[in-house]
């Protein structure tokens, strides 16, 4: 894996994300740039063996931000919904003028995590008075039942992840799950196996709902061994595809019970005007499983997959989103993002599937219906040469238009 930038963090030192002034030396050898922002790729973000990894990069404006807000360029709940036309916004979406914000939900969202989020009522209070969200109904629940230690690169993951699938789904009740994080480099615990069984209970005795999990590890046989994890009645659990690009496998986002969610970007004018969106070429992932057989949702695609699992399923906007963070805004990029957004798309839709294969059996439908497809479905068939027209290891079947098919 290809990384422009590396900040190593240590535990209890802040971020000064509007400032950009990080911890740390900075490796830049070869800088990523997209929107007005430079990628910064934490140590949490980089992949190790037998270790859980987020799929986040810290986004640092090019221009000072002066706005006491969220850095200029960043998308907001209201610009991403204005795209996904989940609510009515004014013409070309521009970020600025974009307001209006979703004011759907229903039973249950529950976001894993690693480490305790001390500040996570107050930061997610904050997040959702700037955009004009309704309080959260909000939980954190330690997945052991004893707090786990504050791990600082897991901070802005777990911003990202319950602000955003908050702000998709104010009335959702919203739980994060905290789980300690093995951090040998050669075992796999929690968050993968404790902490879901914890999540899945949660969301199916509050009226059903989702399970969002934007980290991940290298795909292994053994994981096949996990699945029947991913499978409690009622709840439909989502994962970022990976920010490693196309062709690096990841588990669970590999899982046949789990909706895998891929990385785009929002072109945009010079007023800001949203033009069209593209595959994250600099971050997404997708690759066909060497281990998990194809599920039968995905038998429309089988001539593109074989006889294996292929992912992502669907597609998210990857860069760049506002996040609070402990009195200071910023804003943050990777599949990490697509994941909660996605899954908080899919509870406030109400279809309150039974299963991941009920959802992606009703997506994959979707696909093979052209006029509804197109109209529910965004094709992402830009950049990268391997994005092409329809089902594609860039972003799967598309990122979303409308609740429809959802």
């Amino acid at each position: 894996m290809k990384h422009s930038i590396v900040v190593p963090l240590i535990t209890g030192v802040a971020l000064w994300l509007g400032a950009c002034l990080l911890p740390g030396p900075v490796h830049a050898a070869d800088e990523a740039k997209i929107n007005g922002f430079t990628l910064v790729v934490p140590e949490s973000s980089i992949p190790r063996p037998g270790r859980i990894h987020t799929n986040y990069s810290i986004a640092i404006p090019d221009l000072p931000n002066t706005t006491g807000g969220p850095p200029a360029g960043a998308e907001t709940p209201g610009s991403l919904a204005c795209v996904y036309k989940l609510v009515n916004g004014p013409e070309g979406c521009p970020i600025t003028t974009s307001t209006n914000v979703p004011t759907g939900g229903g039973g249950a969202i529950a976001i894993i995590d690693a480490g305790h989020y001390p500040t996570a009522k107050q930061d997610l209070h904050a997040f959702s008075k700037h955009f004009g969200i309704p309080d959260a109904d909000f939980t954190v629940v330690y997945a052991d039942g004893h707090q786990p230690p504050v791990y600082s690169e897991w901070l802005l993951e777990e911003a990202l992840d319950i602000e955003w699938a908050h702000a998709m789904a104010p009335k959702a009740k919203l739980f994060l799950v905290e789980s300690k994080l093995c951090m040998s480099g050669t075992c796999k615990t929690d968050p993968y196996w404790y902490a879901v069984t914890v999540a899945s209970k949660l969301v199916a005795n509050n009226g059903g709902g989702v399970i969002s999990m934007s980290w991940g590890d290298h795909e292994a046989s053994t994981d096949l061994g996990y699945d029947k994890l991913f499978t409690e009645p009622g709840v439909v659990y989502f994962a970022s595809s990976g920010d490693s690009g196309i062709g690096v496998t990841l588990y669970p986002t590999a899982s046949p019970n789990v909706v895998s969610v891929g990385g785009t970007v929002f072109n945009r004018d010079s007023k800001g005007n949203f033009i069209n969106e593209q595959y994250a070429t600099r971050g997404g992932g997708g690759d066909i499983s060497p281990y998990e057989p194809r599920p039968s949702y995905q038998d429309v695609i089988q001539n593109i997959v074989g006889s294996n699992r292929g992912y992502p399923d669907v597609a998210s906007d990857f860069c760049c989103a506002a996040i609070y963070l402990q009195g200071q805004w910023g804003a943050v990029a990777g599949t990490s993002w697509s994941s909660p957004t996605f899954a908080g798309i899919v509870n406030a839709a109400g279809g309150k599937m039974k299963s991941t294969h009920d959802e992606l059996t009703v997506i994959y439908k979707e696909y093979t219906i052209k006029k509804e497809y197109k109209a529910d479905f965004y094709d992402i068939t830009q950049g990268d040469s391997r994005c092409k027209v329809g089902w594609d290891l860039c972003a799967g079947v598309g990122s979303p238009r409308t609740y429809k098919g959802k």
